[in-house]
C-alpha cells in the first residue's frame, strides 16, 4: 500500500517558518530575526483577512525567509531542519493523523510527506514517523541557501510523488487545503484533514473520509 500526506496543516499546525526564524535568533542574529518578523507583519494581517492569498504568501515567505541563514552550510541547514521539527512542528502535531500514519506504518506501507516545505525539514519531521520525505530542495550558493527546484506543491506534488514511487495512483493520500486537490484526487482513498472551507465542500460532494473540523 502506498500512502501519500501532506505536512503543514495536516500532520502538524507548527510553523516551518517560525522554526527558521526561530533558530536564526538563537544561533546567529536575534536582530536580524526580529526585524524578518517585523517586516512581515503587514503582509500577514493581510493575509489572514483574506486580502491576499494565503497559500501564495506563505510560499513567498519560504523563500524569503532563507536568506536569513547567514554563511549557511548543509550542516547549518541541518541543524535549522532539526530544531525547526523539534521546537515546532513536533509539539504542534496532529496526534489522531500520526496515530493513523503510524499504523500504516506497522501494517507495512510505503508512507511518503510530499510538501513545499524545505526538503531537509520535511526529512527531519519524517525521521521520526520512519516514512520517506520528498520536499523543496535546497541549494548553497556562496554561502547563501536558495531552493534548487521549483516549490513541491499542487500538480508538483502529483509529479513528484507519482515519478519517486512509479505509479499511476496512490492507495491512500492525505491533506488539509484546496491545494492539495490534486494530490487527493490521484488516490483511490482521498482523505481530508482539518479541511479548510473548499476543500470541505468537494470532500462533502464526492463522499471523501474527513477527519476533524477547523471550527473546533
Amino acid at each position: 500500500m502506498i500512502v501519500v500526506t501532506d505536512l503543514i496543516g495536516t500532520l502538524t499546525t507548527g510553523s516551518p517558518i517560525r522554526g527558521l526564524v526561530s533558530w536564526v535568533k538563537h544561533n546567529q542574529s536575534e536582530t536580524r530575526a526580529n526585524l524578518f518578523m517585523a517586516s512581515v507583519m503587514p503582509s500577514f494581517f493581510l493575509a489572514t483577512l483574506g486580502l491576499m492569498n494565503w497559500q501564495k504568501w506563505s510560499q513567498n515567505l519560504m523563500i524569503n525567509a532563507l536568506p536569513l541563514i547567514r554563511e549557511a552550510t548543509k550542516e547549518k541547514i541541518r541543524q535549522m531542519a532539526n530544531w525547526t521539527v523539534e521546537r515546532k512542528l513536533w509539539p504542534d502535531r496532529r496526534e489522531d493523523v500520526l496515530a493513523r500514519i503510524t499504523q500504516q506504518v506497522a501494517d507495512g506501507a510505503q508512507v511518503y510527506i510530499v510538501s513545499s516545505v524545505y526538503e531537509p525539514t520535511v526529512e527531519a519531521f519524517a525521521a521520526r514517523l520512519g516514512v520517506q520525505a520528498i520536499g523543496t530542495p535546497i541549494k548553497i550558493v556562496k554561502g547563501r541557501a536558495r531552493f534548487a527546484d521549483k516549490l513541491v506543491t499542487n500538480e508538483r506534488k502529483v509529479e513528484q510523488v507519482l515519478s519517486r514511487v512509479g505509479v499511476d495512483r496512490v492507495d491512500v493520500a492525505y491533506g488539509d487545503t484546496w491545494n492539495d486537490i490534486p494530490l487527493l484526487e490521484h488516490a483511490d482513498r482521498p482523505v481530508a484533514v482539518y479541511p479548510d472551507e473548499r476543500l470541505k465542500a468537494i470532500a462533502l460532494e464526492r463522499s471523501w473520509e474527513i477527519i476533524g473540523d477547523r471550527g473546533t
